[in-house]
């Protein structure tokens, strides 16, 4: 039976293997401990914020289960809510991109209608693809070793337990893993069509077509003669899919709401967001505001030093990409601190560049250590009630 079994495992590919042997061992490892956590707060006298009371008040409704409901939190809600809303009525409100809540709605006739549940197995799908597309392009950046040093520093950056919770951190990367693996196989027009998706999942998606362009760029060493640039519009025309996937957002925005940019609108109505200079939104964090937000910002400048001090290991592409995800979330304004650990795991160029600096087991023996504790704090805060430090 055993040989069998053996026999079997052999003929699955060596990065879907991979990718479902850290999925299932991360998600073993932080849902027991997870609920340990849970158990033991129960024999503490906290005092959880109103809101926390309401969010606990919304898990339960959700599953009795803790090891399911604590893997909704915040937006978890909102996100449910979109799910939910019938299209043939006006929809006052969406201040999120619709791609994550319109799988859930997809999926969730399959679980007897529970859309919770389904927006959960999608973030979890995701992951597993994320994985799997991560081991792709370890393997075309960083060759054998450095493929699983990546994916192990993708999956232990500080707050990468939310690629397991019902949010659309896992969705998002793996979307732009995909395109970029593709990019670098210089399957453009699947990289146009991931592209349109990736753009419909967060609002910075549709950034992503700069650095894509750049991959392709590079692939023309860079030269700017005119049968290079015509080479590059004839092989590259795909990417104009990804802009045209945030103005598809803009078109639905205009039929239900009335307006191109209600999106824009009713973030600033719920949170306060407005476009503002990232550079001024950073230095505020760190001069003018509060502790947990200069711990916050501190995170993102030591971020965008981790991906600008790697650039000749990773390539121009994958640094303005690093770059992109930290300052367009800032550009956000002060509202964004509370969500900042999250929206930077989106720069996963930081993993790229730590797997190449620790070809030393010792070295890399203290890093994942590290990560390891530091992953294990924030992730226990997140369920004590204080995750308005993370989310």
């Amino acid at each position: 039976m055993r040989g069998r079994a053996a026999q079997v495992a052999d003929r699955i590919p060596a990065p879907w293997r991979f990718a479902v042997t850290v999925f299932l061992g991360t998600k073993i490892v932080l849902t027991l401990v997870g609920v340990l956590a849970l158990t033991a707060f129960d024999h503490l006298s906290l005092t959880p914020p109103a809101d926390g009371w309401t969010m606990r008040d919304q898990q339960r409704a959700i599953s009795p289960h803790r090891w399911v409901s604590l893997w909704f939190a915040w937006d978890s809600f909102l996100y449910e809510k979109l799910a939910q809303v019938p299209l043939d009525r006006p929809w006052q409100e969406f201040g999120f991109p619709l791609l994550y809540p319109f799988l859930g709605r997809a999926l969730a006739p399959l679980l007897a209608g529970h859309t919770a549940m389904a927006l959960l197995l999608v973030a979890n799908a995701a992951f597993l693809l994320m994985l799997y597309y991560a081991h792709r392009l370890g393997e075309q950046l960083l060759g054998d070793p450095g493929t699983r040093r990546f994916v192990r520093y993708l999956v232990l950056l500080p707050t990468a337990f939310l690629f397991q919770a019902a949010l659309t951190e896992s969705l998002f990367l793996c979307l732009t893993l995909a395109a970029f693996h593709y990019a670098e196989r210089r399957r453009w027009l699947v990289v146009g069509v991931l592209g349109f998706f990736l753009a419909l999942s967060r609002s910075v998606g549709f950034f992503v077509v700069v650095p894509l362009a750049l991959v392709l760029l590079r692939q023309h060493d860079y030269r700017f003669g005119r049968r290079v640039l015509w080479g590059c519009v004839r092989t590259g025309w795909p990417l104009l899919l990804v802009p045209a996937g945030w103005l598809a957002f803009m078109a639905f925005c205009r039929w239900q709401g009335g307006d191109w940019f209600a999106y824009q609108h009713a973030q600033k109505r719920g949170w306060g967001v407005s476009v503002q200079n990232p550079l001024g939104v950073l230095w505020h964090g760190l001069a003018g505001g509060s502790v947990p937000d200069a711990l916050r910002v501190g995170a993102a400048v030591l971020a965008l030093v981790v991906v600008v001090a790697g650039v000749r290991r990773i390539g121009l592409p994958y640094v303005v990409y690093g770059v992109i995800m930290v300052l367009v979330p800032l550009s956000m304004g002060p509202p964004v601190y509370k969500s900042l650990l999250r929206y930077l795991l989106a720069a996963f160029p930081v993993a790229l560049v730590l797997a190449g600096w620790t070809w030393r087991a010792r070295v890399g023996g203290w890093l994942t250590t590290g990560l390891v504790l530091l992953q294990g704090a924030l992730f226990v805060i997140w369920l004590a009630y204080w995750n308005h430090f993370i989310i």
